[in-house]
């Protein structure tokens, strides 16, 4: 529990950090806390306290882009990072590396097309037909980099962070003696080795 909590401040951090740092837009961790975190802790806070971070860090980017505080567009994203606790919450009973790839690649697709779909309905930038919500999903607004872009760098981080913290909890149960997250066939192939 306080390493699921350490990994989330730090996810925090780097969230926050992101404008300063710039090197790939939307990789960030805070998905990966919000699906993984549902594996290794009690369910009402493996959905509450990611949610909690989200709101806090999206506070401060706010404030550092000067746009308001919240904006309607922001429920998307905090539903997808529910779906996505509660994909965890699924995953933790149906233990196995297929879940558990599902359940990364499914809350990544999920954020993607709920909110991209959102800005859709909300951006005057995007014309209200099929032809503007296919915009919204590929090429994005003009003037922009494409929403693919932002997607690729959503999966890549949410795959890297998600495979970071299962390795981080493994460990710190491995540590403590509590059984493994992991399916027993892969922990024979590797104690074998």
């Amino acid at each position: 529990m306080i390493l699921w909590l350490a990994l989330l401040v730090l996810a925090v951090v780097y969230r926050i950090s992101a404008p300063f740092v710039d090197w790939l837009p939307n990789f960030a961790p805070i998905m990966a806390i919000a699906f993984c975190g549902a594996l290794y802790s009690r369910k009402k806070l493996a959905v509450l306290v990611p949610l909690l971070a989200l709101m806090i860090s999206d506070i401060i980017l706010n404030v550092h882009y000067g746009v308001s505080l919240f904006r309607g567009e922001m429920l998307a994203g905090y539903g997808c990072y529910a779906v996505a606790s509660f994909f965890g919450v699924w995953v933790a009973r149906h233990k196995n590396w297929k879940t558990l790839a599902g359940g990364a690649l499914g809350s990544s697709l999920l954020f993607y097309v709920v909110t991209n779909s959102a800005s859709w309905l909300g951006n005057p930038a995007y014309a209200q037909t099929m032809a503007g919500w296919v915009q919204s999903l590929t090429i994005g607004e003009p003037g922009y980099p494409s929403t693919i872009y932002f997607f690729r760098n959503t999966l890549l981080g949410d795959v890297a962070f998600t495979c970071f913290f299962v390795f981080c909890m493994e460990w710190s149960v491995a540590q403590s003696g509590l059984p493994s997250m992991l399916p027993s066939r892969f922990q024979k192939a590797h104690s074998a080795a």
